[in-house]
């Protein structure tokens, strides 16, 4: 068994007019993932010989970036707790504790780019490419995000590298946070990366990271304690054995065949 390092959720603590604040790990990964994302979404379209003016450039982030916050939220809020939230719907604006949705967030900014990009009559498919790598690395710190917070653990194991997390009960569990940091992070940006500079098909990328992440996620649910697990345990599992993280997964393997299916059926997207 391993000792779960005691770090503390805040990075800093203040109070500002009575009100006490506190800045969390949480929040400053997913600030450094837009930092990040901003600083070196260019040199991932220049990989592709892509070019997009300061406007479209900034604009693009912006909407990125509204996506992922507005979708990661309510993504969590509707598909793992809404019960807790129509009882305490104030929490909904406490996003720096915790509980966003990588589905939500993926829904919101395949919808948000989309519709910027349509509106300004931009390719999708090559400039959602450039961005999987940098979706991945942003993937990575908020899995680390939830490791320092010590949530989203695994179930119960005895496996060699098992850890007792805060509130969790005194048992050893699967550091899910763990293997979701390296295949969602690390893995997915080594492979987004290598596909963006030798497979010129427009929109394998994109279709790649859908479906690998599907895959991981779907196989990680195995071992992770579900969100809501007072809910499993009153109404069971669907299917007998899949969660609804499973469930979101699985359609986006279907989504990802069926795109990569189609990419080989369309003749080359020309870019504007």
């Amino acid at each position: 068994m391993l000792k779960y390092p005691q770090i503390s959720p805040d990075i800093v603590q203040f109070n500002l007019f009575g009100l006490d604040l506190h800045i969390r790990w949480y929040g400053f990964f997913y600030v450094l993932s837009f930092i990040i994302g901003y600083i070196f979404y260019r040199r991932m379209l220049k990989i592709r010989g892509l070019h997009l003016s300061k406007e479209h450039y900034e604009g693009l982030i912006f909407a990125i970036m509204l996506g992922v916050v507005l979708g990661g939220r309510l993504g969590y809020i509707l598909f793992y707790n809404l019960p807790y939230y129509l009882r305490y719907p104030l929490e909904i604006f406490s996003v720096w504790e915790g509980g966003m949705s990588f589905h939500g967030g993926a829904l919101g900014v395949i919808i948000a780019g989309w519709v910027y990009l349509r509106k300004h009559k931009l390719s999708f498919y090559p400039l959602a490419d450039a961005a999987m790598p940098l979706v991945a690395i942003g993937l990575g710190l908020g899995r680390l995000g939830n490791f320092i917070n010590g949530e989203l653990w695994g179930n119960v194991t005895t496996v060699p590298w098992g850890m007792v997390f805060p509130g969790a009960g005194d048992l050893p569990r699967h550091p899910t946070q763990l293997y979701e940091f390296f295949l969602e992070g690390v893995v997915l940006f080594i492979v987004t990366y290598l596909i963006l500079r030798r497979c010129k098909k427009d929109g394998m990328g994109f279709w790649s990271f859908i479906g690998l992440y599907g895959v991981f996620r779907f196989l990680i649910e195995f071992v992770r304690e579900p969100d809501d697990l007072d809910v499993y345990r009153k109404y069971g599992y669907f299917l007998g054995f899949m969660t609804i993280g499973q469930i979101l997964s699985l359609l986006m393997i279907i989504a990802a065949a069926i795109g990569i299916w189609s990419l080989y059926r369309q003749k080359p997207e020309s870019n504007e």
